[in-house]
């Protein structure tokens, strides 16, 4: 019988998802900098366990000895996305990498050719290369994307086949079908309304830049100025942000940084 180091073996595993989850949440904190909506909307990652491993292997009869070579979600990285449109971005955004820093083996739509049982995703493995102390080592994993519906979904009808050891009952099969296309029909309606929904998203940025700016301002005035001054400019900013009124607290910021520059004029 096979005997496997799983801690050994499965370190380069638990290495790829760490370095594909720092690439994508680099790419998702690209986007925020540069205050564009970003297609990832949030990035998970994990690495099979040994008993998922041997659940999968039996049920495919792959031989022990075979798990690494024909399992290929053993690394696997989640990408959720907010809207269905989102999933075709990132999927061009990793064919961008393909044979640059990984290399794509095959790529499997669940969302034109969904599953009987209703699952959508869309499925993409790869080889990630990572260097070890032993040498390069080419990496098989998947990435998954997906939209917060979809994700949701999934994580319940997950939980169902684990607790009834992938036999899940007919009657919920088809609770879950009805609920599946629920949620895609959830999608559908938000791709109606996403324009809304992103400049909604863009003036609560635009709010949250502001006050920070603001805050900055005021603590400035507040190591030059006289402490009563930066009371009533602190009791006006409530109010203006109580208002909601984001002209008037432009204007409002703008008074204060001509108040900070001519304090710091005079006690320079």
């Amino acid at each position: 019988m096979t005997v496997i180091n799983w801690k050994e073996r499965l370190l380069p595993y638990e290495q790829v998802v760490e370095e594909l989850k720092i690439k994508f949440k680099g790419i998702q904190k690209e986007y925020k900098n540069l205050q564009i909506h970003s297609p990832i909307e949030s990035v998970e990652g994990r690495v099979k366990s040994i008993a998922s491993i041997l659940e999968k292997a039996d049920k495919k009869n792959i031989p022990i000895e075979h798990v690494f070579d024909k399992i290929e979600d053993i690394a696997g990285v989640r990408i959720i996305c907010r809207f269905v449109e989102d999933i075709e971005k990132v999927v061009s955004l990793i064919y961008q990498r393909d044979g640059e820093d990984l290399t794509i083996i095959e790529e499997e739509d669940y969302i034109k050719n969904t599953k009987k049982s209703g699952y959508r995703s869309y499925h993409i493995t790869i080889s990630y290369p990572i260097m070890t102390i032993e040498g390069r080592k080419d990496i098989k994993g998947e990435i998954q994307i997906r939209t917060l519906a979809m994700n949701f979904w999934a994580t319940i009808e997950h939980s169902l086949r684990y607790k009834y050891n992938g036999n899940i009952p007919e009657e919920l099969k088809e609770r879950l079908h009805v609920c599946a296309e629920a949620a895609f029909k959830l999608d559908n309606e938000m791709t109606t309304i996403r324009d809304e929904l992103l400049e909604a998203q863009k003036i609560v940025n635009l709010k949250n830049n502001l006050v920070n700016e603001i805050l900055e301002n005021l603590q400035n005035l507040y190591y030059i100025a006289k402490i009563e001054k930066v009371t009533q400019f602190n009791r006006e900013f409530i109010n203006l942000y109580n208002e909601g009124n984001i002209d008037k607290l432009f204007d409002f910021n703008r008074q204060l940084e001509v108040m900070t520059n001519l304090y710091k004029v005079r006690y320079n």
